[in-house]
């Protein structure tokens, strides 16, 4: 093997190791700033149940 196809072989693991990085790091930025969002959400009031508690079924 020469010295040109090695350092292209390289060079093509470098950028595939860079191209990894890249993405990796925008998906973190991406979860952060989902996170943070839901965060500042305001806390949603609890549904109540439409009929929990109110019928009582007394079959004898």
């Amino acid at each position: 093997m020469d010295l040109n196809s090695i350092m292209s072989m390289q060079l093509s693991d470098l950028q595939q190791t860079v191209q990894m990085s890249v993405l990796q790091n925008a998906m973190n930025m991406q979860t952060v700033g989902v996170i943070q969002l839901l965060d500042q959400m305001p806390e949603q009031p609890q549904a109540t149940h439409p009929f929990k508690g109110t019928i009582i079924d007394a079959q004898v």
